[in-house]
């Protein structure tokens, strides 16, 4: 069993963390898709990255009218090849670690028996509230019959990992909570703090909101209409259906506040 922890660290991601999408084997897009922050491919070329209208690369990166940041393949320029083979070998290094995350060996804190988890709900959470910590996987996780939340602090790590698939369906949500309950609160979770890691595919299901980084060895897939406040890193492909995705340099701190409820463990919400 792998114990999950108040973590206080989150998961290194190095270079990675300066791109929106990171992907091996390229990026898909049916437009029209929104994406905050930079977006970028290595070792495959340019020409992986369908549907954006690219503009020819100067000074090492290229752009588009749907990608508010630059656009990285290795053939713009050496500096440029340099720069995404660093952060690709971060992307995976960041994995490998963050899969094998225990509380004795990454993150430094006490496990207790409040905060070891090992196949939540079989795999189903939603509905349910998490509180900080690892939660360890080997079967799919899914977000099916409800939205999820996550309750703490500012700087409340949670890190999810799966030796599976990772499947939340169309039209639910990943909801941040303070410890007082409020909704996208200043000092509630914040999404660079939120790991997925996923060792076969992911897929955001249409009208869907995902919250954090999604670490994962293969396809992420996001379909028409879902979003995510986050990063998407891929050692495979990256597909979207008319999404936004939003790095966390781009969040803007909402302004409202949201309905207050209960906070605390493992809850039905």
């Amino acid at each position: 069993m792998v114990n999950a922890v108040y973590g206080d660290t989150p998961v290194d991601l190095g270079t990675a963390a300066d791109f929106a999408i990171l992907a091996k084997a390229g990026i898909t897009n049916v437009p029209t898709s929104i994406i905050k922050g930079d977006i970028g491919v290595s070792p495959i070329a340019a020409g992986s990255m369908t549907g954006f209208g690219l503009t020819l690369p100067i000074d090492g990166f290229s752009t588009s009218v749907e990608v508010t940041g630059q656009v990285f393949a290795p053939e713009y320029a050496p500096k440029t090849g340099v720069k995404l083979t660093t952060a690709v070998n971060d992307m995976v290094t960041a994995y490998n670690n963050a899969a094998a995350a225990t509380a004795e060996n990454t993150y430094n804190a006490a496990a207790t028996s409040e905060n070891t988890y090992l196949n939540l709900g079989g795999g189903e959470i939603g509905r349910l509230t998490l509180t900080p910590g690892i939660y360890t996987f080997d079967i799919d996780v899914k977000i099916s019959l409800g939205h999820l939340t996550f309750s703490g602090d500012e700087n409340s790590v949670f890190i999810i990992k799966t030796t599976k698939s990772l499947m939340q369906a169309a039209g639910k949500h990943v909801i941040l909570k303070n410890n007082n309950g409020v909704v996208n609160a200043d000092d509630g979770p914040q999404a660079k703090n939120i790991f997925w890691v996923v060792a076969q595919s992911a897929e955001v299901g249409a009208g869907a909101h995902m919250e954090g980084t999604i670490l994962a060895k293969t396809t992420v897939t996001f379909i028409t209409g879902s979003s995510l406040n986050g990063r998407i890193l891929a050692q495979t492909l990256v597909a979207l259906q008319m999404a936004t995705i939003t790095h966390p340099d781009y969040i803007v701190a909402p302004k409202r506040r949201g309905l207050r409820g209960s906070a605390g463990s493992i809850i039905s919400s």
